[in-house]
């Protein structure tokens, strides 16, 4: 089986849930190749492993300052040159195609009528899990900006639902507390989270952020530019994470135990959705701007439990070989079997 796997890349944790999957395709002896697209290729960072990967222009979202710029958005996307890279996509050689949330494969496995099969969060949203801002576009987005033939839909939780836990790579480094908290807030401005972490001169902070091109330090706060490995090692001793309302990087803190602060990236329904859940089921913190109060009472919150999510990729890759893509009940069941929630959250009906 040969496949052609198309990634969202204007978020890295499409990128991170890809590395994953990437690995256990390979492992499992399939013939991969990988489409980014959202961003320019020089954008990209720690991209080893996926070897000779194309990147795209496609569809993407600007942000500033922490909220989505709809009108910059429309304006930066172009519809003639996005139709213009589906038309050229040529998928003769794919058995199938995977996606995460990708607009260019989708639609050009649509127009090719090549099997495509959709592994993301954004999928969950198809089904009745908790919601919050919600509007009639966000729908329209979800269901087509990416489209599919069959759909994964990865959560924290099931909610009775056929979903997916997170798909989480293997971290070989022990989980350990050292006395800083990690920052990754890409879409806020970089000044603000500086800022922020200067009210709070008694404590500690390392912060991966996009506009940051060489490491520093500026009194208790540890600059860094993005590098997947440093973030790992640091993602695996810190006592806390504050990140947006992402779902892979909530994802990976709580299998390691770090208690977690999310500030959701205003106008964006999942984020938000993201944040509320989280808060819901116990396992996270939220607040709407970079709230110096917020942060005060959650630095000094307890550590957090852990919450057990098994290996996803490897059961779900020998899913897809078995090539019975309109039957996941079994693949979904066996899985939340092995999710080891802390006591608070299990009892959730």
């Amino acid at each position: 089986m040969k496949i052609l796997y198309g990634v969202q890349g204007t978020g890295n944790g499409h990128i991170a849930r890809a590395r994953v999957m990437h690995r256990a395709l390979k492992k499992r002896g399939v013939e991969v190749d990988m489409l980014f697209s959202g961003r320019p290729k020089d954008k990209y960072f720690s991209m080893d492993g996926f070897g000779d990967y194309q990147a795209y222009r496609g569809l993407t979202f600007v942000t500033e300052k922490g909220k989505v710029d709809y009108l910059r958005s429309a304006f930066s996307n172009s519809a003639l040159h996005f139709r213009k890279e589906v038309q050229q996509m040529d998928l003769n050689q794919y058995d199938i195609v995977l996606n995460d949330f990708e607009p260019i494969t989708a639609w050009a496995a649509k127009k090719n009528k090549t099997p495509c099969i959709s592994i993301c969060h954004q999928n969950a949203f198809r089904y009745p899990v908790p919601m919050s801002g919600a509007g009639w576009l966000d729908s329209q987005l979800i269901k087509h900006f990416a489209p599919s033939n069959y759909h994964i839909g990865l959560h924290w939780y099931h909610f009775d639902q056929p979903l997916l836990p997170p798909i989480i790579g293997e971290h070989h480094g022990s989980s350990h507390d050292e006395n800083f908290t990690l920052i990754y807030l890409p879409f806020e401005s970089l000044d603000d989270v500086i800022e922020l972490c200067h009210r709070f001169v008694t404590h500690n902070f390392i912060c991966y952020h996009p506009d940051v091109k060489e490491q520093c330090r500026l009194d208790n706060l540890d600059l860094r530019p993005l590098n997947y490995a440093g973030f790992q090692n640091h993602l695996d001793s810190c006592l806390g994470v504050i990140a947006n309302g992402g779902f892979e990087l909530p994802s990976e803190a709580l299998s390691r135990g770090k208690k977690l602060l999310l500030k959701p990236l205003t106008g964006q329904f999942e984020q938000v959705s993201n944040a509320d859940t989280l808060e819901m089921l116990g396992l996270a913190t939220s607040m709407e701007s970079l709230d110096a109060a917020k942060v005060r009472h959650w630095l000094d919150e307890e550590k957090a439990e852990s919450v057990r999510y098994p290996d996803v990729a490897s059961p779900l890759v020998e899913w897809l070989l078995a090539s019975e893509w309109h039957n996941k009940d079994n693949l979904c069941q066996s899985l939340w079997e092995q999710v080891d929630f802390p006591s608070y959250v299990s009892q959730i009906d």
